[in-house]
């Protein structure tokens, strides 16, 4: 029995590592605003209790914070695409090939060291860094505003570039981890992560069903595999006590059948003498 529980303790708590973090939303920043990504892309970094944005995230919590957040990682070429569309930003964030990128518009010292394009860092994965997730149901919504006959919405990429250059442009230190300090305050556009996308409910439940029932099939097997093997166990030691037992009946047959020969020996020794 202690087995059993051992058993179930053991998957519960690697359940619960596996699909059941949970991100404090209060303490996560997403640029550009709620819900209005570029190309699908937007970045989401995680702040302290002073406001300052840090780095909080390794590869695989990186992951696991956008399918939290309903979404997935962002791949390389998408982060390319949103690039070509306006995105500009001065952290590092990791993407779904285990790079850290910034991609860059313009040259600055302090953002990149003064490279455009992707700027890439084949870090460690357990280095800590912010994340760009790829929401594909943004881009669904951007490509129709930008095919539609009215004026282009809030969502348009022109003006997403130009609020992103400009508060960009004023960060004052490099995301490099050599550098003495972190960049200091994150865009103004940026906003609590309350609800990005609207697959997050649903993924989430399906992610926690899933897991769920995983756990529970696992717990099946183990408890019946522990049945079946003390059954197997108790049926063994039955057969052992019946062969035993058999094995002493058939000793103390033995010797009463040896005994008793002895005895008829020695009567038949003493009848002899006594008619000798």
């Amino acid at each position: 029995m202690n087995m059993i529980w051992l058993c179930i303790t053991s998957v519960l708590s690697i359940t619960s590592v596996i699909s059941g973090q949970v991100f404090d939303t209060s303490h996560i920043r997403v640029f550009p605003a709620v819900n209005q990504s570029i190309a699908g892309i937007f970045q989401v970094s995680s702040i302290n209790d002073l406001n300052q944005p840090q780095y909080a995230f390794n590869a695989s919590e990186a992951r696991r914070l956008c399918s939290f957040l309903g979404v997935n990682i962002a791949s390389k070429a998408q982060v390319q695409d949103a690039l070509t569309r306006g995105l500009e930003t001065c952290r590092f964030g990791w993407i779904d090939e285990h790079l850290a990128i910034i991609p860059r518009i313009t040259a600055l010292s302090n953002c990149g060291k003064s490279q455009t394009g992707l700027v890439t860092w084949r870090a460690p994965v357990t280095k800590k860094f912010d994340v760009f997730c790829f929401n594909e149901s943004d881009v669904a919504t951007q490509l129709k505003d930008t095919t539609s006959d009215r004026p282009l919405s809030s969502r348009d990429y022109s003006g997403q570039t130009n609020s992103i250059q400009t508060t960009h442009s004023t960060s004052s230190s490099s995301p490099f981890p050599p550098s003495s300090s972190a960049p200091k305050a994150i865009d103004n556009e940026a906003e609590p992560a309350l609800y990005v996308g609207s697959a997050q409910g649903s993924a989430g439940a399906k992610t926690v069903l899933i897991t769920s029932t995983c756990a529970l099939l696992l717990i099946a097997i183990i408890v019946l595999a522990y049945l079946t093997l003390r059954s197997w166990s108790q049926s063994s030691d039955k057969e052992q006590q019946q062969e035993y037992v058999k094995t002493e009946d058939w000793t103390c047959m033995k010797a009463i059948r040896e005994t008793k020969a002895d005895v008829q020996e020695d009567e038949r020794i003493e009848v002899d003498d006594n008619a000798s």
